[in-house]
């Protein structure tokens, strides 16, 4: 009698739900924060202001009509109008537009530079005492001070205050990643990179960059809402751009001589500039949080 030799089996296939991907996990950990998921709503109000403002403004924010200067909110000007008589709810939804737009330009500079600061710092020990000494010089000043000398000794546009206040908080991301590389260039995963011949560029660009992402997009957050507020304050002292240019920092400048007698004019873009800082450190704080282990196996 002739046995057939056993065929093994196939290995059962395991079958259950797929791994989420990182973009799906930062997600879901943001939306099961009531205060994050309300701030990630009044900044996406604000973007599609911005970004739909030549639509949604009923006038021109240089149209004036001086026949209704200093108007109460009506039907004709839902936010009231300015001491030119020009529509306010225009100029807010055009200033949300350049405010965005400087808080955008000064998260890429400050990045960008700080970046490239911090990890060779952080990387190229012979260079540290030098660069961290820099950072520290710049971080002596306080931001408001360092960045009206900067605009001072640049020009009053909207290039010199960007060019300025990416410098002012350069220094912050430079710190956060000298502080990261210090920590990463120890790991095994770097020694094996060394070993295996990879050029020091190579390492920084291919090993550490990806694992300093979280930290530079928690940052960025933060240093997106400062220099709104700080570009506003420039604004206001006069040391930034160019008044005619509608900016939130320009409406509150030329509304401070008709506080008591138009109170709208300066309460608009105060709230404005509120709103959207303070959602962006909410923002930041919940990202911070979704981002860190650690804090993630606390909760």
């Amino acid at each position: 009698m002739r046995v057939e030799p056993a065929v093994p089996a196939d290995p059962p296939v395991l079958s259950g739900p797929r791994p989420r991907s990182p973009r799906r996990l930062l997600l879901g950990r943001l939306l099961r924060r009531p205060t994050a998921l309300c701030a990630m709503a009044i900044l996406a109000l604000v973007v599609l202001a911005a970004a739909f403002a030549q639509t949604l403004a009923p006038y021109a924010p240089s149209r004036m009509d001086i026949a209704h200067r200093l108007a109460a909110p009506d039907a004709r000007h839902l936010l009231g109008s300015d001491d030119f008589g020009r529509d306010v709810l225009s100029r807010l939804l055009f200033g949300a537009r350049l405010s965005l737009a400087v808080g955008a330009l000064v998260v890429m500079l400050a990045t960008a530079l700080g970046l490239a600061i911090g990890i060779t710092a952080g990387f190229v020990r012979r260079l540290d005492a030098a660069l961290m000494r820099f950072t520290d010089a710049l971080m002596a000043f306080p931001d408001i001070l360092l960045a009206i000398a900067l605009v001072a000794g640049l020009g009053p546009s909207l290039f010199d205050v960007v060019l300025a206040l990416g410098i002012v908080y350069t220094p912050r991301v430079a710190r956060i990643v000298r502080g990261a590389t210090l920590v990463l260039r120890e790991l095994p995963f770097i020694e094996a990179a060394r070993s295996m011949g990879a050029s020091t560029p190579r390492i920084m660009a291919t090993h550490l960059l990806p694992n300093l992402t979280s930290a530079l997009i928690v940052q960025g957050t933060f240093i997106f809402g400062y220099a709104i507020l700080t570009e506003a304050a420039l604004s206001f002292l006069g040391t930034g751009v160019p008044p005619t240019t509608p900016t939130w920092g320009n409406m509150m400048a030329g509304a401070q001589a008709y506080m008591g007698r138009a109170d709208w004019l300066i309460f608009v873009p105060g709230a404005a500039i509120v709103l959207t800082v303070l959602s962006l450190q909410i923002l930041g704080d919940g990202l911070r949080d979704a981002l860190d282990p650690k804090l993630q196996r606390l909760m």
